[in-house]
């Protein structure tokens, strides 16, 4: 689609209609103003649709609301990335919100960027704050760093959420497997797209993130089964494309070697397809030291699986 916009603010959703006003006043708030705000509803319960469509009519800027059925976080990326009118794409979750100088920054960094080395670009990322304004994770090793996910994440052991854009044509040609599973790591595009672009990367605190019961990051821990095809993608990546990392921070590598077995099990991959999609002899390596690991963690998850069908059996027949 044309371009109409510099950035399009995307939100994902599930029954949050509590959070979703509070993300709404911030766009309100915004001293840049050419966004347009589009919402994919991954299939809400809770009346979502209804408080969406009060502020259509009233909204102070161009307003999109798709309606989805439960298909996923990643499902619900794609088919935003493929409708967005922005120029630059950034995904604010509907718990979290933005500054009112967030986009206005953004903008002024990307400009900062010396125009005839913009195409090797893919986006700017800052930093966030918990609601008590605590930074998340740790701040990048310079002020204004050039360049890439992989290498801020492994050779300089940068942790935590990040709030960030990318050029809506480089997610629109590196979208997320559509695989049938609640959500996908983001590391598996993220990851991947930096081995092609740069990104600059501010320590400016730019997004306010509030983490709620229900979220990702817990579900895939209690529920580790339903999670498994893309966490054992996104692990497979980690050994086997970074892998020259592993000296800066080796128990990244260690928990992922172990994690990429585990997740494999469960997604009913034997020890030779694993062994098979790893292309280096060093993640070869790594994998088969940490598969006893692995299976052990694997028959773990399946005992903690089995304690929670016969619980929720107990509750059903009491």
């Amino acid at each position: 689609m044309p371009q109409q916009f510099t950035f399009t603010v995307f939100t994902p959703t599930y029954n949050r209609i509590r959070t979703l006003p509070r993300l709404f006043e911030s766009l309100k708030s915004q001293e840049f103003r050419d966004f347009e705000w589009l919402i994919v509803d991954d299939g809400s319960s809770d009346g979502t649709p209804d408080l969406v469509q009060q502020w259509l009519p009233q909204a102070s800027f161009p307003m999109r609301y798709i309606w989805q059925e439960n298909s996923g976080k990643h499902i619900a990326h794609n088919r935003a990335v493929e409708d967005a009118l922005g120029t630059f794409f950034i995904t604010v979750d509907s718990d979290d919100y933005l500054l009112p100088i967030s986009l206005r920054r953004f903008k002024e960094h990307w400009d900062t960027i010396p125009e005839e080395s913009r195409e090797e670009f893919t986006g700017v990322t800052a930093l966030c704050v918990d609601e008590q304004g605590k930074l998340i994770g740790s701040r990048f090793p310079a002020d204004v760093i050039d360049s890439d996910l992989v290498r801020i994440q492994y050779r300089f052991d940068v942790r935590g959420d990040k709030i960030g854009f990318h050029r809506t044509q480089h997610l629109q040609d590196l979208p997320f497997p559509e695989i049938a599973e609640p959500v996908v790591p983001e590391g598996v595009v993220w990851d991947r797209l930096s081995l092609r672009f740069r990104t600059r990367f501010v320590n400016e605190v730019l997004q306010v993130k509030e983490y709620l019961a229900g979220g990702f990051t817990r579900s895939s821990r209690s529920r580790p089964e339903s999670f498994a095809v893309g966490h054992a993608l996104w692990n497979r990546y980690v050994i086997n494309d970074y892998i020259r990392w592993f000296g800066f921070t080796p128990m990244r590598f260690i928990r992922a070697a172990a994690n990429y077995s585990r997740f494999a099990f469960h997604a009913g991959d034997s020890i030779y397809t694993q062994g098979s999609r790893l292309t280096r002899q060093s993640s070869r390596a790594l994998w088969l030291l940490l598969l006893p690991l692995g299976y052990l963690i694997f028959l773990r998850d399946g005992r903690r699986a089995k304690a929670r069908r016969s619980r929720s059996s107990v509750g059903t027949t009491g």
